[in-house]
């Protein structure tokens, strides 16, 4: 028997900010599992800041959005009907088929997941933001202990776990965030050794100064603009920039270069971007290191959830007005 599913379109390609009008719920019938595949039923959604380039119709490292069609992204779910011997009904599995309520999907693009964890965890900090943050320090800016690393977006899904694991490493942790809720829960729980509320700042740079009188060896960027000219600004020779993000620039044609670039060269700085699917082969390194650190509680799991998928579009539009602490999730 079909099952039915809601899902949710992108209706119209926005022009900078996108709007709740960019989105739509429809409805359809989903035909039974063939041979290999699963049916689904989504529990948790990821919204992620890289969407937004997908609603462009443009190339990049991820195809877009295609316009009147279901969306796409991490999810969490239960399957309900398997026709692949090596996934039971009533097992929990990570997928890429979000943004609806049931998805039939390839056995081959599933996986289990460990029972003993939240099953949301695999949609941040045992998911991609997690990976993110662990191939940037690890293979990326090569961080070692005793260097100073700033954060910039150190609030959110992918920059509170660089800060977690750069304490857990040995680091002195930099960050920046936009609220002074946000800085307490840094400061006070995460344990970071500074940090800067950069809508309560005059000058970036002069704040970054303060806080790192040493200057900076590593740059964690998931923001670019101002952020990225401060670090800049305040970097050691040899310096290593990871290039994650640069939300600043996302809904307005893409991000601006930095004034002051030529520092780059002067401190022979190293900049080199991430793009996460590039790294899988760390994927079961970090699976075990991550699950141990949960586990021991060396990680928090800061969440914040919205529920149902109609209120999706909300949560993903709530991550450009710095709605979230730690990771976004839209609960099913």
């Amino acid at each position: 028997m079909s099952t039915e599913t809601r899902e949710i379109h992108l209706k119209s390609r926005p022009t900078g900010l996108p709007t709740a009008e960019n989105f739509e719920i429809a409805s359809r019938r989903l035909d039974d599992p063939k041979p290999g595949q699963l049916l689904v039923r989504n529990t948790w959604m990821s919204v992620d800041p890289y969407m937004r380039g997908r609603m462009d119709d443009r190339k990049s490292y991820i195809p877009p959005f295609q316009l009147d069609a279901a969306m796409d992204g991490a999810a969490v779910g239960v399957v309900e009907h398997s026709t692949d011997p090596a996934f039971s009904v009533g097992d929990a599995v990570v997928h890429f088929a979000g943004w609806r309520d049931y998805a039939v999907i390839d056995a081959a693009t599933a996986r289990k997941i460990d029972p003993g964890l939240p099953a949301q965890a695999y949609l941040g900090a045992l998911g991609f933001p997690g990976l993110t943050a662990y191939v940037g320090l690890t293979r990326i800016a090569n961080a070692r202990p005793g260097e100073t690393i700033f954060v910039s977006a150190a609030s959110g899904a992918v920059g509170s776990i660089v800060a977690q694991i750069a304490k857990l490493s040995g680091l002195r942790v930099i960050a920046s965030v936009g609220s002074s809720d946000k800085a307490a829960w840094l400061k006070n729980e995460i344990g970071v050794d500074a940090v800067i509320n950069y809508r309560e700042t005059l000058d970036l740079t002069e704040a970054l100064a303060a806080a790192a009188p040493d200057g900076i060896d590593i740059y964690f960027d998931n923001v670019g603009g101002d952020h990225l000219e401060a670090a800049l600004a305040l970097a050691n020779d040899h310096a290593r920039f990871v290039l994650c993000g640069m939300i600043a620039g996302y809904n307005a044609g893409g991000a601006a270069g930095p004034r002051n670039i030529f520092q780059a060269i002067e401190k022979r700085i190293r900049l080199e971007g991430l793009i996460v699917s590039d790294h899988v082969d760390l994927i079961p390194e970090f699976d075990r290191k991550m699950s141990v650190w949960i586990k021991e509680r060396k990680i928090q799991l800061r969440e914040t959830i919205v529920a149902g998928l109609e209120n999706a579009p909300e949560a993903f539009l709530g991550l450009f007005k710095g709605a979230n602490t730690g990771k976004m999730l839209v609960r099913l």
